[in-house]
């Protein structure tokens, strides 16, 4: 981050920092605008409703989701686009985060950093497909299953995507537990030994969540607890094992030569 306004120490100015800070913000929401125009052609085109709607068409008997607005096809498929876009544009807004606070880290702190993004990116695609082919089934195959004798199905098709995406969105958001978990162990901020004492919190703040998060029906809530906790077992060991290496790079000796030494050739 050179620029002419940096001070010989290369550190940057405050007015700068302001000035880099905006340009990074205007790239993230450019390519978030562009890839929402991408988005829209793929939901429009390669058939993203009919994705989403799977789940539930056996349940429709042979019917189709119903609208009782005339923008609501439109206005999803610009939510919809949105979210893609989001997803799409991801790596283009760490990269500009990371361009703007790489300045800021340490060598160790980016070697852990780095990776954990990419991580993270594999993690919420695995959240995502545990909501999409486990969770999503069998919350319908719950929620559908209620006074059937009595009641026939009219499912609107913007409550229905909508509750689909948040329940989508929920179980990849959670599934990055790990990486902030390691980001924040590179940063000093969370100690293995904080995470194990605060083991049987974390219990009952996930159980409140997965609740809040799932349907309501207790086997998609234990399908989130479940995942939630091995991840927070395994983010217990990644902090044990950042917090390792931060030890073993401090016992190190530094090869640096001491501040006013005189290099021989």
């Amino acid at each position: 981050m050179s620029r002419k306004g940096s001070t010989v120490g290369g550190e940057m100015p405050f007015l700068d920092h302001l000035e880099e800070l905006r340009w990074r913000i205007l790239w993230s929401f450019l390519a978030v605008g562009v890839a929402t125009v991408v988005g829209f052609l793929i939901v429009h085109y390669l058939g993203v409703l009919g994705l989403l709607m799977r789940p539930i068409r056996p349940f429709l008997n042979g019917t189709d989701l119903l609208f009782f607005n005339p923008t609501t096809p439109f206005f999803f498929t610009l939510k919809l686009s949105l979210i893609v876009g989001i997803v799409l544009a991801f790596p283009v807004v760490v990269y500009q985060i990371w361009v703007f606070l790489a300045p800021a880290l340490k060598p160790e702190e980016k070697k852990i950093i780095v990776p954990s993004l990419y991580f993270g990116m594999i993690l919420f695609a695995m959240g995502v497909a545990l909501a999409y082919f486990a969770v999503l089934p069998l919350a319908l195959r719950f929620l559908m299953g209620f006074q059937q004798e009595f009641l026939a199905p009219a499912i609107e098709a913007g409550l229905y995507l909508g509750f689909v995406v948040r329940l989508l969105l929920a179980f990849g958001i959670v599934f990055e537990l790990p990486v902030v978990v390691m980001i924040l162990s590179a940063m000093g901020l969370i100690t293995p030994e904080f995470l194990k004492d605060k083991r049987r919190h974390s219990i009952v703040a996930v159980t409140v969540l997965a609740s809040m998060l799932t349907p309501g029906d207790i086997a998609s809530t234990f399908m989130m607890i479940i995942p939630m906790m091995v991840l927070y077992e395994v983010s217990i060991l990644l902090s044990r094992i950042i917090y390792r290496r931060k030890k073993e790079e401090e016992l190190e000796p530094s090869r640096d030569p001491p501040p006013g030494a005189v290099e021989t050739s």
